[in-house]
């Protein structure tokens, strides 16, 4: 007997070594520590998009740059951004992804120090490139590790965690930014990644697994994807980036870019498509549900970033308000998804997810719909409610399209999966700052036309209006020939007002309809197959 225990020993206690919990197995203490990390990481990566926008006129005064040069510096970052999204797939497979997010969190710290102490505008859009690039690896991998580390029936709260730092941190990037600048200076923008940072990178250090370097993955690296990604997406962003600003196809320097661009991303999609180990899976697109997922997704940072670059422009155009007046409207889009994104997991298990998100785009678009309808007294106040329904409806979208997204696909292509939709967003973002920025300009100038040629049939009022202003300004003190002069400037200014005003309204409206598609777009996806077991039992 003593000797079948001796013999069974040993077996007893690989038996045991093999079924003991590892300390990284899912949903440990050490996957949380680095699921929290690694939002952080992504929390900081967004925030940073947004963040110098209310500040640009200082950073401009400071560096010596024009408004338009001024505009590379958040170019710069987005163009980085969106070509290192597509590379942490095969970067963080190889490296491991505990030694990429560390180095590229550690890189993040370092370029934003660089971006504080810039001395002209163009050591300033080196850095935030920079920046850009290594923070852009944050995104997409926090994504990853919630679905990696977390179990099943905890994704949701995972995805509600991601959630804040999707949608929350450019809602209240401008406002943070205005602050920073208004109680210390525009340097503080960047002095502030430097404490999360350093916490990112602890957490991370101590939640991730040691992994050796996979060199077989490094050494066969997909070069023509990588030349035909990066000059395909960076020459995009910047088109949809710089478009309006230089009259679109007006400028060589546009119509050329896009070429370019154009060009790449087919040699890009071709190369993916016929490679046996490619960059980026592109075949996860000829999955339904996986495809109309990442539709849903391209509208909502079409819509989100649309709403966050066109409140402020209106606010700042029609009604002359500071960086600091917007950041106080704009927060209203963020701070009320805190209340919300709790409860949305717990709804996960009562509710179909594709019905929460539809409801979540049927808010956002209702959003947009209640600011179709301003007039000249719609000022900040008057926005707050239209933002606090679009802060309510975020929080449904995000969690259940992200765990639509991946229900149907294997573990092995949740790192292709994540690039894919966090590209997708990111592409929306840009097209829809793009989309609004051109329509406004060109439905402005239509309204203004119009109010032109009216005119005439209303020259009674009008000419009231202008013998009442150069009395009232005559009181005050001007000369009748001063006096008139003004009154017509006033009446120049109302006018543009008025064709501003209307212009907006057109613009709200259509992005309110375009979020109906997703409505739809997330009704046809197929119900996740552990739901449909479960529902099944039910019945």
């Amino acid at each position: 007997m003593s000797a079948v225990g001796a013999d069974t020993a040993p077996a007893m206690a690989i038996a045991a070594t093999v079924s003991a919990p590892s300390a990284y197995e899912r949903g440990s203490r050490h996957s949380w520590i680095a699921v929290f990390g690694g939002l952080i990481g992504a929390f900081m990566a967004i925030l940073d998009i947004q963040i110098t926008n209310a500040s640009m006129k200082e950073i401009q005064g400071s560096l010596g740059a024009t408004l338009e040069e001024g505009s590379w510096i958040s170019t710069a970052y987005l163009v980085a951004e969106m070509i290192a999204i597509p590379l942490s797939g095969w970067l963080s497979t190889g490296l491991s992804v505990r030694r990429y997010l560390l180095w590229t969190t550690a890189a993040f710290i370092f370029a934003s120090i660089l971006c504080s102490i810039s001395w002209n505008l163009e050591s300033m859009i080196a850095f935030r490139a920079l920046q850009g690039f290594f923070g852009g690896a944050l995104i997409p991998l926090a994504f990853r590790l919630i679905l990696e580390f977390l179990p099943e029936n905890k994704r949701a709260v995972g995805m509600a965690l991601f959630g804040v730092t999707a949608t929350f941190a450019p809602s209240i990037g401008p406002t943070l930014g205005g602050w920073l600048t208004e109680h210390f200076s525009w340097h503080y923008l960047f002095y502030i990644n430097v404490p999360p940072g350093l916490l990112v990178m602890a957490m991370l250090a101590y939640g991730l697994e040691k992994r050796p370097v996979v060199w077989d993955k490094l050494k066969n690296a997909d070069l023509a994807g990588i030349v035909t990604m990066a000059l395909g997406m960076g020459c995009l962003e910047v088109v949809l980036e710089e478009g309006n600003r230089k009259d679109w196809f007006g400028s060589d320097l546009i119509r050329n870019l896009a070429i370019i661009a154009a060009v790449n991303l087919v040699l890009f999609v071709w190369i993916q498509l016929n490679r046996k180990d490619p960059l980026v899976n592109l075949r996860l697109l000829g999955k339904r549900d996986f495809v109309l997922s990442t539709v849903a997704y391209f509208l909502l940072g079409m819509a989100l970033f649309g709403a966050i670059y066109l409140i402020p422009l209106y606010l700042s155009q029609v009604h002359d308000y500071t960086p600091l007046e917007i950041g106080e409207v704009i927060m209203w889009m963020g701070f009320p998804q805190l209340l919300v994104l709790p409860l949305v997991p717990r709804l996960m298990q009562r509710f179909d997810g594709r019905y929460l998100a539809a409801f979540g785009f049927f808010m956002f678009a209702l959003s947009y719909y209640m600011n179709s309808q301003m007039t000249a007294d719609y000022a900040g106040q008057q926005m707050i409610a239209s933002q606090v329904v679009r802060a309510l409806g975020q929080p449904f979208i995000l969690v259940p399209i992200g765990m639509l997204a991946t229900a149907h696909l294997k573990p092995h292509e949740n790192p292709s999966a994540s690039t894919v939709l966090n590209v997708m967003r990111n592409l929306g973002g840009a097209f829809g700052i793009a989309l609004v920025a051109t329509l406004t300009d060109n439905l402005s100038r239509s309204h203004l036309a119009h109010v032109k040629e009216s005119l005439p049939a209303v020259s009674a009022q009008a000419q009231d209006y202008l013998n009442q202003s150069a009395s009232l300004l005559q009181m005050g003190g001007s000369d009748p020939y001063t006096a008139a002069a003004q009154a017509k400037a006033l009446l120049a200014k109302t006018m543009s007002q008025q064709a501003y005003i209307q212009a907006y309204n057109d613009v709200f409206f259509i992005m309110g309809a375009l979020l109906l598609i997703a409505v739809v777009a997330v009704l046809l996806i197929r119900k996740p197959q552990s739901q449909a077991a479960h529902d099944a039992v039910i019945d």
